[in-house]
């Protein structure tokens, strides 16, 4: 792939590795980080539109992006964590979780994917969660991310019909990194078995195998890091 790469959240632990290994693999032409706790030009805050307009217009200024992949997510923060129970639920915490886990990547694709060609392969990704599959749900809990990444992928698949109007060559997918030794898992890292939590590095690479082994008829579909599709 040629153009430009960018990379939302590209502070974060598989965004950081992702943008790190994009650089290092040198297949695009420019790569582009934005991330909340960056300043300057790399700043973007999903809460803050105008944060993500002024990141695409630097975006539109170099080559075209034909590849875009979006590592945010929210799972916890400060005294809330993912609801175990039905009284758990709390409603601003639950739109803390939509506002992180769907409405900032809607905001994004509206303003990023507009600057992806009209015509070859082009990739835009997005990290979901194996937890926000609606058939793949046995266990219940964690209502709001998983609700969120439900909805998360619900856009995905959304955005795959209306992206391949534009350009039949499009792909839109989600993509879930597996249990990853980031800031995001850790607080839960207790019940996963030696050998199932990846660093960051190895997670980033994964990732782009699964992406460059991508085709067209993949849009608006899920993908677990080992290139396991998900159901949605």
């Amino acid at each position: 792939m040629t153009g430009a790469a960018i990379v939302i959240g590209a502070s974060g632990g598989i965004g950081a590795a992702f943008e790190a290994a994009l650089i290092e693999e040198g297949a695009f032409d420019v790569v582009h980080g934005f991330a909340r706790r960056d300043s300057g030009k790399r700043h973007i805050d999903l809460t803050d539109e105008a944060t993500i307009a002024a990141a695409a217009a630097i975006a539109a200024t170099g080559p075209a992006p034909t590849l875009i992949f979006i590592a945010t997510g929210l799972l916890h923060e400060g005294d809330h964590g993912p609801e175990k129970a039905l009284a758990d639920l709390d409603p601003d915490w639950l739109a803390r979780n939509f506002a992180i886990n769907m409405i900032g990547p809607a905001l994004l694709a509206k303003h990023f994917l507009p600057l992806m060609p009209k015509t070859g392969r082009t990739v835009f990704a997005a990290l979901t969660a194996r937890v926000g599959s609606i058939a793949d749900n046995r266990l219940g809990g964690w209502h709001g991310y998983r609700a969120s990444k439900a909805a998360l992928n619900m856009l995905i698949r959304t955005l795959s019909i209306e992206e391949r109007r534009r350009n039949s060559s499009s792909i839109v997918v989600g993509l879930h990194p597996g249990t990853v030794d980031t800031a995001l898992s850790r607080p839960f890292q207790g019940n996963v078995t030696a050998g199932n939590l990846l660093t960051p590095d190895r997670a980033a690479v994964q990732l782009l195998d699964v992406i460059d082994g991508l085709r067209a008829p993949d849009s608006g579909k899920f993908f677990a890091w080992d290139g396991a599709e998900i159901p949605a």
